[in-house]
């Protein structure tokens, strides 16, 4: 039973980690203004359980990496209570590759989907 578990969360921290990054531009590309890190957590734990599967430290890195691509730009603001925040938004480039993306995720998902609905045992 300890090996099945173990072979689940190998399973699950591999497709957790592309989806992350699409999960993260997702939100920011749904969202009207600028989001710091932790309102980006919430967003994704009230829509998307377990995407995160409580590791809100595991966004930050995503954050900075989708950050360094383009994707995403950000800005520090003083906080009326606690330290400096740093916002994040999509870019235009964010949104055609969050588009791109979403093609992606869609065509592996049906494909997955027919795959384990043909009764593979």
């Amino acid at each position: 039973m300890d090996d099945n578990a173990g072979h689940l969360k190998k399973f699950q921290k591999e497709l957790s980690a592309g989806t992350v990054s699409l999960v993260l531009l997702a939100v920011l590309g749904q969202s009207r203004r600028p989001m710091y890190g932790y309102q980006i957590a919430k967003r994704l734990e009230e829509v998307g359980e377990g995407v995160l599967a409580g590791k809100q430290s595991a966004l930050y890195p995503v954050l900075r990496n989708l950050e360094g691509a383009g994707l995403l730009a950000s800005e520090v603001e003083p906080s009326v209570s606690g330290p400096p925040r740093r916002y994040y938004r999509i870019t235009k480039q964010g949104r055609e590759v969050l588009r791109d993306w979403v093609e992606a995720w869609n065509a592996t998902r049906d494909s997955v989907d027919a795959v384990l609905q043909g009764g593979v045992s």
